[in-house]
C-alpha cells in the first residue's frame, strides 16, 4: 500500500476506543473513534475509510444494524464486529447477509486482534484490485467492441469500394478487348504485356502476337528506337506508313504517366487506307 490505511472503530465504551488506539498506535493506520452509530455513519462521510471495526450491543442501533447501512451505503467498506456477548444466531445470520467480514470476541488478544486488522485491510486491497481490474477489463472490452465496429465498417466501406473496382476494372478490359482498333501494350523491359481482340486479326511476319513476347520479335524499321526514346522521354510518338502483313498504318506511342511513369508504352494502329504499302 502506497497510503496509509483509515479504520474507524465505534463503541459506546470510551475505554474500549482508548484500548483499539493504544494497539493500533505503532502502525501505519489513522485511527477514527465515534461513541454512536451517528457519529460513525457522519465520519464515514467525511473520511475515505477502508474499515469499520464496531461493537454489537450500542444503545439505539446495534452493530449490525449499523454494519448493515454501512455495507448499503459503502459497500467497498470492510466491516468487523466485536462482542462481548454469545449471540450467535444473530452475528451468524449477519456474517452469511454479508453484513461483516469478520467476528472477534472480547476481551481480545492483541496480536489476533492486529493480524486480523492487517488481513482484513489486505482483503480490502485485493477486492479493490479485482474491482479496478474489472471495471478496466469492460473498458477494454468496451474498446475492442468499438474497434471491431469500426473495422466492420471499413471492411464493408472497403469491399464496396473493391467490388466497384473491380466492375470498372471489368468494364475497362470489356471496352479495351472491343476497341476497334489494335490495341499493345509494352512493359519498360521491352516485353509485349497487352493486347486486344482486334491485334489477333494482324499478321506480323506470318505470325500472331503473343503476350510474353519481347517487342523485338515483331516490329523493326526503328521501331524499337522509337520506343526507346518514348520511354526515356515520356513524349508521345507516331510512325506513319508502317506495313504489317498487306496493310498500311500508322502506330501511335503513348507512354504511361502518372504512377506508372516510365513503366510501359501504349502502341494504336490505326490503319492508313489511303497510304501506299511500303517495306516492313
Amino acid at each position: 500500500m502506497d497510503y496509509k490505511c483509515t479504520i474507524l472503530c465505534v463503541d459506546d465504551e470510551e475505554n474500549i476506543l482508548s484500548a483499539l488506539k493504544r494497539i493500533l498506535r505503532g502502525e501505519n493506520y489513522i485511527i477514527l473513534t465515534a461513541t454512536s452509530s451517528i457519529d460513525g455513519l457522519k465520519l464515514l462521510e467525511e473520511n475515505k475509510v477502508q474499515l469499520v471495526i464496531s461493537d454489537q450491543r450500542m444503545p439505539g442501533m446495534s452493530g449490525t444494524e449499523f454494519l448493515a447501512t454501512v455495507k448499503d451505503l459503502y459497500p467497498d467498506v470492510v466491516r468487523i464486529i466485536l462482542s462481548g456477548y454469545t449471540d450467535v444466531d444473530v452475528l451468524t445470520e449477519a456474517i452469511n447477509r454479508g453484513h461483516i467480514y469478520k467476528l472477534l470476541l472480547k476481551p481480545w488478544n492483541d496480536q489476533t486482534l492486529k493480524l486480523e486488522i492487517k488481513l482484513a485491510l489486505e482483503y480490502y486491497e485485493l477486492k479493490h484490485a479485482n474491482i479496478l481490474l474489472h471495471d478496466k477489463i469492460l473498458e477494454q472490452n468496451n474498446e475492442l467492441k468499438n474497434i471491431n465496429e469500426k473495422l466492420e465498417r471499413m471492411v464493408k466501406i472497403r469491399t464496396e469500394e473493391l467490388k466497384i473496382q473491380n466492375q470498372v476494372l471489368e468494364l475497362s478490359r470489356e471496352i479495351l478487348e472491343n476497341i476497334p482498333v489494335p490495341i499493345i501494350g509494352v512493359s519498360e523491359e521491352r516485353i509485349i504485356v497487352l493486347i486486344n481482340k482486334k491485334v489477333g486479326t494482324l499478321s506480323f511476319a506470318g505470325r500472331e502476337i503473343t503476350v510474353g513476347n519481347e517487342f523485338a520479335d515483331y516490329f523493326q524499321n526503328g521501331l524499337m528506337d522509337i520506343l526507346d526514346g518514348c520511354l526515356k522521354n515520356e513524349k508521345s510518338e507516331c510512325i506513319e506508313h508502317y506495313l504489317i502483313g498487306e496493310d498500311i498504318y500508322d502506330i501511335d506511342f503513348t507512354p504511361l504517366s502518372g504512377n506508372l511513369s516510365g513503366r510501359g508504352v501504349i502502341l494504336s494502329l490505326r490503319l492508313n487506307e489511303k497510304a501506299r504499302p511500303i517495306a516492313s
